[in-house]
């Protein structure tokens, strides 16, 4: 992949809590309608990830570039107007305002992004992401804390749409889901995928991972330990057994 085609290239940083030591040295790349999968056990890095690329954790070394600009200056607030969006674990709905409340909060005043071209062919507004998650235009009205977690699950990722964001980090957004609900989420990202945005996925389930990753990244520790496709991974015994915790010969 030429870096010329990357939306987002996260080069050699190196990120700390204090004084532990959490990323060391990670790369990667995003391009337009790709998916990017991180795998790992819990504690190994994968949200702190998330965290430096959307500005909450800065990273103390190394790039983060977004078309082409530096990142790693930019205010957390700046980095979601520039075009990326955050899918955070746990959800992170204010369960306090209804539904639509939570969907209109990216098309504020204060949050509004700046005009900037599209890399995807659509353009999110309240309908489209209604006509895409049904379940949340039948409960418009009511208050977040009324869901289901895979209600929750959804207006968190519609939330994420209605910034008409070109790029969108998901942290683990099949957690706690039941398996109808996860394959919901497996066809929600082939979608966006093929309308053309560039996704990180962060992810403990390898089955939905294995669906739709164009590239998987196996963390351990705060260092990728594995690069390569679905199938490239499903066939290294050893990286799943040791950092994934899959049996060999499952």
């Amino acid at each position: 992949m030429a870096a010329s085609d990357a939306l987002l290239e996260v080069s050699d940083i190196h990120t700390y809590y204090g004084d532990s030591y959490v990323l060391h040295g990670l790369s990667l790349s995003l391009t337009p309608g790709k998916i990017v999968v991180i795998l790992g056990r819990n504690g190994m890095g994968k949200t702190t990830l998330v965290r430096s690329i959307a500005g909450l954790t800065p990273p103390r070394r190394g790039e983060i570039k977004f078309e082409g600009r530096p990142l790693t200056s930019t205010a957390a607030y700046g980095i979601a107007q520039r075009g990326i969006a955050l899918v955070p674990q746990g959800r992170r709905i204010f369960k306090s305002l209804t539904v639509r409340e939570n969907l209109m909060l990216p098309t504020s005043t204060l949050a509004k992004s700046k005009k900037r071209a599209s890399h995807t062919g659509k353009q999110w507004n309240l309908k489209e992401v209604l006509d895409e998650f049904p379940q949340l235009a039948d409960r418009i009205g009511n208050l977040g804390s009324a869901l289901s977690g895979g209600e929750q699950q959804m207006l968190a990722i519609g939330r994420a749409l209605m910034a008409n964001p070109s790029t969108i980090l998901m942290d683990e957004p099949s957690e706690g889901l039941a398996p109808k609900l996860v394959q919901q989420v497996q066809e929600i990202l082939l979608r966006l995928r093929s309308e053309g945005h560039a996704i990180l996925l962060v992810e403990q389930n390898l089955g939905l991972a294995l669906a739709v990753a164009d590239e998987i990244n196996v963390i351990s520790s705060g260092r990728f330990v594995f690069h390569g496709s679905s199938d490239e991974l499903s066939k290294n015994t050893e990286v799943l057994d040791n950092h994934l915790g899959v049996a060999k010969g499952h």
